[in-house]
């Protein structure tokens, strides 16, 4: 099978894959609730099923979402430039920091100790290599007319992840608007390649 047939499944693997974890560990966990509590609290140290969580919800579509990333590099045209190239490490970067909250759970009986904070070091890094990496790469894509189309999904949800998790964390509930700036990954994830022009 070719990577140009893969390609079109691998992103879209990884964003099922986050939501039926954070979907199907979320229902199997009593009194948790989606709209109240973090998707971290599901990996957290002593919740039940915690490794499974953190392998399906965390590791592994970030493990799938550095592939994406590299596959987009290596699509880059020999002429890119500077954002292009860095914004595809970012991204690359940003799948790494993913499947390191998995392997960095939270603590519960210390949410300020050494591991919560490990956790949420890798949130941040998450959260900046992807807004940084999608709006860099989906900048310089726009100066290509072939690849205009995943250009503008990259800098529109790029975007949307940025005012999500930092601008309507005091406006809407921390759990709610991570969750969007979750979504805004999966839906990035699901569209990157299918709308790059594959070799």
């Amino acid at each position: 099978m070719s990577w140009v047939r893969i390609d079109r499944w691998l992103g879209l693997c990884a964003a099922l894959l986050l939501i039926a974890a954070v979907v199907g560990f979320g229902a199997g966990l009593g009194g948790y609730a989606q709209a109240v509590h973090p998707v971290a609290l599901l990996g957290a140290h002593g919740v039940p099923h915690a490794w499974a969580f953190n392998l399906l919800g965390f590791v592994a579509p970030g493990m799938l979402a550095m592939v994406v990333a590299e596959r987009l590099r290596r699509r880059l045209p020999a002429t890119e430039g500077w954002a292009g190239r860095v914004g595809s490490q970012m991204l690359l970067l940003a799948g790494l920091a993913f499947a390191a909250m998995g392997v960095l759970p939270l603590d519960l009986d210390d949410l300020h100790g050494g591991a919560s904070q490990l956790h949420a070091s890798a949130w941040m890094v998450w959260v900046l290599g992807f807004v940084a990496g999608a709006c860099m790469l989906g900048a310089s894509r726009l100066r290509d007319p072939g690849a205009r189309a995943p250009g503008v999904l990259a800098l529109v949800v790029g975007i949307a992840a940025a005012v999500a998790a930092f601008g309507l964390q005091g406006v809407l509930p921390a759990p709610f608007a991570q969750r969007l700036a979750f979504a805004c990954w999966a839906v990035w994830l699901a569209l990157a390649l299918p709308l790059s022009r594959g070799r």
